[in-house]
């Protein structure tokens, strides 16, 4: 028989760890049986359960518990990382180990390794000399790199949802609903980024991010997250040409997409007003020289630019002009998005299906996770696409934007 013993520990009932590893047995054609199970009697307990995988052979074995790694399943008496160096540059070595997420440690030498930079479809490259580990995409990988293959000696330790009553991530850990009540939600991430831009403004570590669509200029919510970055709750901005464009648009023109702001009817040749706007941000060189020559006197970039919050503008097929500032190089624009959001305490993705699910691949899963679209299948797909840490508030952002904003300042004016 082919079969090795596993150990769950912590929440793994109301995490919905436990029957994840039964239905990942159970999808991946294995067996298994329950040698041990002990439940936490009150709600701060750990929970410990031990299971006999049984696979058809040594093969299927390793890959259910491969699988079963992933969702945070030990090996007791764990064996060391096995490591194989790549034979080319960006071609990896057979049987690699695909890392998710969350945070890793590898055993190797006899010593267990905190895995840096985790992040879901890449490999972990182990630095022998060093002591260290790290994860890589497969185009960055170098002939020689030392490549974690197979599951041994791995161990990933998935984040449990808090428990603390009242705390914003245990208070949305339903399903997603337009039903939520939006108004205690709402306080409730203000709490949040109130806490952590407070942490920020001491330590200079951590901070927010929001990730953004132009569904934000078009609902009006542009002078709101203008305000949010103004007050210090941003600290990096990830978009693309569309927010920049329109935003400035709306600036420049009082239009978005050609439709007033006000009114929201279209201008006779509005639809001509982003091509403009484009052209005068390249006279002007970029954003930043704009609103130093006094083009820009206001609206999400200029207050980017006034108060030194970085942006990273991605670039995309449907892009007219674009800006000066937009990085049309893909991998470059996925590069500076990665580094602009490793070290954020929280980010908040809003009106951007697509955006949204680019940068939930880019972080760790410890980051914490808000989707704000007026569509709930934004939220699922996000989720379903592995920022399973990701809480979802269907509403209109134009309107979410702007409750926020007054949430944060009646905040403010309490603490005062």
């Amino acid at each position: 028989m082919f079969a090795r013993e596993i150990e769950l520990r912590g929440h793994i009932i109301d995490n919905l760890i436990l029957p994840k590893a039964f239905d990942t047995i159970l999808e991946l054609e294995g067996d298994y049986k329950v040698l041990e199970f002990d439940i936490g009697k009150r709600k701060t307990d750990p929970s410990y359960a031990k299971l006999l995988v049984i696979g058809k052979n040594q093969s299927h074995l390793d890959r259910i518990l491969e699988e079963l790694q992933n969702i945070g399943a030990e090996i007791p008496e764990i064996e060391d990382v096995e490591v194989k160096a790549a034979e080319r540059d960006k071609v990896l070595p057979d049987g690699f180990y695909s890392t998710t997420n969350h945070p890793t440690y590898i055993k190797y030498n006899g010593e267990w390794i905190l895995v840096e930079k985790p992040k879901m479809d890449a490999v972990i490259v182990v630095y022998p000399d060093e002591k260290r580990a790290e994860t890589k995409v497969m185009r960055d990988v170098k002939k020689g790199d030392l490549v974690v293959v197979g599951h041994k000696g791995i161990r990933v330790m998935p984040p449990e949802r808090p428990r603390e009553k009242g705390e914003l991530f245990e208070f949305m850990n339903s399903e997603v609903s337009a039903e939520k009540p939006k108004q205690a939600i709402i306080r409730k991430i203000a709490n949040e980024m109130y806490q952590i831009r407070e942490e920020y403004r001491k330590t200079g570590k951590g901070g927010i991010a929001v990730v953004g669509g132009p569904a934000i200029i078009h609902t009006g919510g542009a002078p709101a997250l203008a305000k949010l970055i103004k007050m210090g709750y941003v600290q990096a901005l990830l978009a693309g040409n569309a927010l920049a464009t329109h935003d400035m648009e709306s600036v420049l023109y009082g239009t978005s997409l050609g439709v007033d702001i006000k009114t929201g009817k279209p201008v006779l040749g509005g639809h001509k007003h982003h091509i403009y706007t484009i052209n005068t941000i390249m006279k002007a060189g970029s954003i930043k020289n704009a609103v130093e020559q006094g083009v820009l006197k206001k609206g999400i970039m200029y207050e980017c630019v006034k108060n030194n919050v970085p942006y990273v503008l991605a670039g995309s097929i449907r892009d007219d002009g674009p800006l000066p500032d937009v990085i049309p190089n893909t991998i470059e624009a996925q590069n500076k998005m990665r580094e602009a959001i490793l070290d954020k305490k929280m980010v908040i993705m809003m009106a951007t299906l697509l955006h949204s699910i680019a940068t939930g691949n880019l972080m760790p899963s410890y980051i914490k996770t808000v989707c704000v679209d007026i569509n709930s299948d934004a939220v699922t797909k996000l989720m379903d696409r592995g920022t399973s840490q990701a809480i979802g508030v269907v509403t209109d952002v134009g309107v979410f934007i702007t409750l926020l904003v007054e949430e944060l300042e009646r905040m403010e004016m309490e603490r005062k």
